[in-house]
């Protein structure tokens, strides 16, 4: 089987009715945003909802995601392309759905972010609004024009 040269994955902005953002503690002692890989065949909006519910407990529907931009970058030796997205409606309040992955879930105030970062959450986040003082890797950005849904059709 030939070695895999990229991964892509999706990054959740997730806003409250405050205007803060949803920020997770993960086990190794870096904050992010709700997100994870997309599955073989799944829409990047679908993942997104997926990964929400998976992780904090939170439902929306993919109606309500709005991707903004594609980050990519290197790590590894591995291309890491990140699809930037925002959610403002959803259901429910934030659990740590999967303890052994993050401790905790806290709602922050975006000019009160807590450090460190997950690097493509921090990348994330300063595509999302370019003044954050938020000191990361650099990620070359494409923005994405009327993101809902970003559905793959067949060649």
């Amino acid at each position: 089987m030939p070695t895999p040269h990229a991964t892509l994955g999706v990054g959740v902005i997730v806003r409250d009715s405050a205007g803060r953002i949803l920020l997770g503690l993960h086990h190794g002692g870096t904050w992010e945003l709700p997100g994870g890989k997309l599955d073989p065949g799944e829409s990047v909006t679908a993942a997104a909802v997926r990964e929400l519910r998976e992780e904090t407990g939170l439902r929306t529907h993919e109606r309500d995601v709005t991707v903004f931009a594609m980050l990519h970058d290197e790590t590894g030796g591995l291309t890491r392309v990140s699809m930037a997205a925002v959610v403002t409606v959803y259901d429910g309040v934030p659990v740590a759905a999967e303890p052994e992955l993050i401790r905790e879930w806290r709602w922050a105030p975006v000019d009160e972010l807590p450090s460190p970062l997950f690097v493509p959450s921090a990348q994330i986040l300063t595509a999302w609004r370019p003044g954050l003082d938020i000191d990361h890797p650099p990620a070359h950005r494409l923005p994405v024009a009327g993101g809902h849904g970003l559905r793959a059709t067949p060649a």
